[in-house]
């Protein structure tokens, strides 16, 4: 079985790089258009047809360019395009989750864009965005969506249990689900065992997995402890479902709460339109959505996601100068208006916040905590620090090891991926 697997991604990996441009193709002669090649990492149902469209729009523009369009599954992008790019044969342009733009601009994989015409309209983003997007001091990204989590609940079930506005810290979402399960029969609240989401916790007691200023890992500290221990306590009590570990958990807690069997859940923007899809959400002014609860601190934050558009820096002069022109396109304020209103995703640009825009009560009520937003550090490593905890939170919720073991293990692995960083 595991032959066969690998046989076949060994397939899709050479037919991704029969695709990519990397500057030698035939299309970059003087007389024709320039084909460009695109690896879009959206959700291929749910978000590529809008994508696919306005590259129509791009090429009736631009009869001198072609798009070549390749949707690639986003968990396999970062490693595929690691390998291309390594050997020649990247595509000219990358929707790079925000997370792996300062890895690749570290390898030199990607173009600076200062004063290129992908920035002409730098003012316009969020400063933030701009600056996660940044590798010592160069821009490598321009930001085409962000994200964030957030507390999304169920209103009408929220009402049933008297509870007239969301929680502002995990202490009181502990007692509102208690309040749900008695009034409402179903959980209140239904944690995620996955580091990212866990991530928040860190943020509410001010701390992170490392301190990137002071090249120190953290994430066994007493502080991280006592955040991680806030995380632990949720899966157990009133109203409070139990860990799932299975690969599975994702879909399963996603289901329940669009389904009406469990309250609240922390999500992010990139379901709003699966949210609306579940007979909870027909009616969409049901869909609550708040900061994430604060800690013990005081503190409330999550980490900001999203994706960049960045260049191949492998690409020659004329297919860099048309990838270009097409990021201008496509992070301009009316791309992204149409993009946010077909896929309910968030603009990274204030004046495509229209109107229209704000309608959606999704798209509302995530740019209402996206302040709480935590950007993450320009640290090429950071990213991949959650691998660790991924391996060992499972086994901590699921009780199989205690959170000092699990934070002692995960702490050993970070020490490998950052051997410059102190304990």
């Amino acid at each position: 079985m595991r032959r066969g697997i690998a046989a076949s991604a060994l397939v899709a990996s050479l037919a991704l790089a029969a695709t990519a441009c990397g500057g030698s193709d035939s299309d970059s002669k003087s007389d024709g258009p320039v084909t460009i090649t695109w690896w879009d990492t959206s959700n291929a149902t749910n978000e590529a047809p809008t994508y696919k469209a306005l590259v129509s729009q791009f090429e009736a523009a631009n009869k001198d360019i072609k798009v070549k369009y390749v949707n690639v599954p986003f968990d396999q992008a970062q490693n595929k395009f690691d390998t291309a790019a390594g050997s020649k044969g990247a595509p000219d342009i990358l929707r790079s989750e925000v997370g792996w733009t300062p890895a690749f601009a570290k390898k030199g994989y990607f173009l600076p864009l200062d004063g290129t015409d992908a920035l002409t309209e730098q003012g316009k983003f969020e400063p933030n965005l701009i600056k996660q997007a940044q590798y010592e001091g160069k821009t490598y990204g321009v930001p085409l969506v962000t994200d964030t989590l957030a507390l999304v609940y169920n209103k009408a079930l929220f009402k049933k249990a008297g509870i007239t506005e969301a929680p502002k810290t995990w202490d009181e979402l502990k007692s509102d689900a208690a309040k749900v399960k008695a009034k409402a029969g179903v959980d209140g609240y239904w944690g995620s065992t996955q580091a990212y989401y866990a991530q928040s916790f860190l943020y509410g007691e001010g701390t992170d997995t490392v301190d990137a200023t002071a090249k120190k890992i953290t994430v066994n500290s007493a502080t991280a402890k006592k955040a991680y221990g806030t995380w632990l306590n949720l899966f157990s009590g009133k109203g409070l479902h139990k860990a799932d570990t299975t690969a599975d958990a994702y879909a399963h807690i996603q289901d329940a709460f669009v389904n009406g069997k469990v309250a609240a859940i922390v999500q992010g923007p990139w379901e709003i339109t699966n949210f609306y899809k579940g007979k909870a959400f027909t009616d969409k002014s049901n869909l609550g959505i708040a900061t994430v609860p604060a800690g013990a601190s005081g503190k409330a934050g999550a980490p900001t996601g999203g994706h960049n558009l960045s260049v191949y820096a492998g690409s020659d002069k004329a297919h860099q100068a048309a990838a270009l022109k097409f990021v201008e396109f496509m992070t301009s304020a009316k791309s992204q208006e149409t993009i946010a209103l077909k896929n309910s995703t968030l603009p990274t640009r204030g004046d495509a916040y229209t109107a229209q825009v704000k309608a959606d009560p999704g798209i509302a009520g995530y740019q209402g905590v996206l302040a709480a937003a935590q950007p993450r550090p320009a640290l090429p490593e950071y990213s991949s620090l959650w691998g660790p905890l991924d391996i060992e939170l499972p086994k901590v919720a699921g009780g199989k090891e205690s959170l000092d073991k699990g934070l002692s293990n995960a702490e050993v692995a970070i020490t490998k991926l950052v051997p410059d960083f102190s304990k």
